[in-house]
């Protein structure tokens, strides 16, 4: 019975909708981050960040990574991890060595290789004395406790 707002032709509210749907176009085809609290498309290593009522869990997904390798930190309420990936393509130089070798060009390279950096802020209830990190079948699981006194507690009622 109402016509929308967004469709009526000319309507103010229908133009900005436009625009905002342009220039999200623009920053994902820039490879920029969508919001805030995104990273930009590719970041390594990907991670899933999640919490129970007792820890904040991290689950860095990054294969091919040595453990002793991999460095977490925690200074001032963020949570890092560092580290680097090695590159196992061949070297420039023994790619381009005698015209006898077998080395094959690279054309494309989709892993990534290097160092690389995260960071992720704490809560405030998070207690930095008390983190656990593991590494498993390529995954850094990283378990931050929460302070004894943000712990939920039942209350008897008498």
């Amino acid at each position: 019975m109402y016509a929308s707002l967004l469709n009526t032709p000319g309507a103010l509210f229908g133009d900005f909708e436009r625009l905002r749907r342009e220039l999200d176009d623009v920053f994902e085809s820039a490879g920029m981050p969508a919001s805030i609290r995104s990273v930009a498309p590719g970041a390594f290593p990907a991670i899933n960040v999640g919490n129970t009522p007792q820890n904040l869990e991290v689950y860095a997904f990054a294969p091919g990574i040595d453990p002793a390798k991999i460095e977490v930190t925690v200074d001032r309420g963020v949570l890092t991890i560092a580290g680097e990936r090695p590159s196992d393509l061949p070297s420039r130089e023994a790619r381009s060595g005698g015209s006898g070798n077998n080395i094959p060009s690279v054309f494309s390279r989709e892993r990534i290789s290097g160092s690389f950096r995260r960071a992720i802020s704490l809560p405030e209830d998070a207690d930095p004395a008390q983190i656990t990190a593991q590494y498993r079948d390529g995954v850094l699981h990283v378990s931050v406790a929460r302070k004894q006194a943000a712990q939920p507690t039942r209350i008897t009622v008498q």
